[in-house]
């Protein structure tokens, strides 16, 4: 997939859309001591994010109430996760994912490589000012903290959100694939903070002739001389910001992949991915799963799920008949 390749989302904004109005149809479905869920879904799934937050507000002049609170008192479960993950704007959520992936018990490395390597300079930038307004804490400071080595450099290096962008250089990119091989024949710090400057901060156009280079230098594919070279979260994270330059909804589409079957259906990542992507790639990710792996994302999800949090994932997806 070429930078300039089209990508579609699975949500999009309703039309004929009457925020008041939803706010009420929720503010019915939340009522009592049971809930209404079926409506909760077919309202916040088929609404897009900026839609969502309307409603939010519509709800709380009409109820004095926060829907998220409300959410969040009256679901459990994973069901929960997805219909609060979807009230936030995708800065705040993101914010979210990360403070909840390190303040925890143990720090969730996957999650902070999921986020860090795919987001772009203007997304990175809004999630480290929301991450301030929702935690009163650096967000750099945190990474700092919570990881260390070459892996936190690395991190470091993507948070400031810095990379160049649409910029090529040709002859330079010849110069930068033998940084990276003698980086991988090497191993010594130095090259391997040399190689995570390179992969971090060039252009991804720029670095898609790096790669070219490379294989013309080394006769190898430069994800199968990181495996081979390195180990760890450094690694992973290498190889993350190599597949999201190539082609970041297949990227996504290998997460959920070894989300749903290496790691016995990892529902925060599922959930993540699913919502985060789901206005920006998601519909070029389930093409890409589907061609990649045979079955659909639609049915691998079917299977794995259940009931209406399985209904919620489903409706995010925008499954179809063919995907049975």
């Amino acid at each position: 997939m070429f930078c300039g390749d089209y990508v579609q989302g699975t949500i999009f904004p309703a039309p004929n859309f009457n925020p008041i109005m939803d706010a009420q149809m929720l503010g019915g479905a939340l009522q009592g001591f049971g809930c209404d869920k079926d409506m909760l879904i077919d309202i916040l799934t088929q609404r897009c994010n900026a839609q969502r937050l309307m409603i939010a507000e519509a709800y709380q002049s009409m109820y004095g109430r926060d829907l998220i609170g409300d959410l969040k008192e009256k679901l459990s479960d994973h069901f929960k996760d997805v219909m609060v993950g979807l009230m936030y704007p995708p800065p705040s959520y993101d914010a979210h994912e990360l403070w909840h992936a390190m303040k925890g018990v143990g720090t969730e490395e996957n999650c902070l490589i999921d986020i860090l390597a795919s987001r772009t300079n203007g997304e990175i930038f809004q999630m480290r000012e929301a991450y301030y307004l929702q935690y009163s804490s650096n967000l750099q400071e945190d990474i700092y903290s919570e990881t260390s080595g070459h892996f936190r450099d690395t991190l470091m290096n993507l948070v400031q959100g810095t990379r160049e962008e649409g910029y090529t250089d040709p002859a330079m990119a010849a110069q930068d694939a033998m940084v990276l091989w003698e980086a991988c024949q090497q191993k010594t710090g130095e090259h391997k903070t040399m190689l995570q400057m390179i992969l971090c901060n060039k252009s991804y156009q720029q670095l898609w002739l790096v790669f070219q280079e490379f294989q013309n230098i080394s006769g190898q594919d430069i994800v199968d001389a990181i495996n081979e070279c390195y180990d760890g979260y450094f690694q992973e994270l290498l190889v993350a910001i190599v597949l999201c330059v190539r082609d970041k909804p297949a990227y996504f589409a290998y997460r959920l992949y070894s989300a749903i079957h290496d790691f016995g259906f990892h529902n925060k990542t599922i959930i993540r991915i699913l919502i985060t992507r789901s206005e920006i790639d998601l519909m070029t990710i389930r093409k890409r799963y589907k061609e990649r792996y045979g079955k659909s994302l639609f049915h691998d999800i079917k299977n794995f799920a259940s009931g209406h949090y399985e209904k919620a994932l489903l409706a995010i997806c925008a499954g179809d008949a063919e995907d049975y």
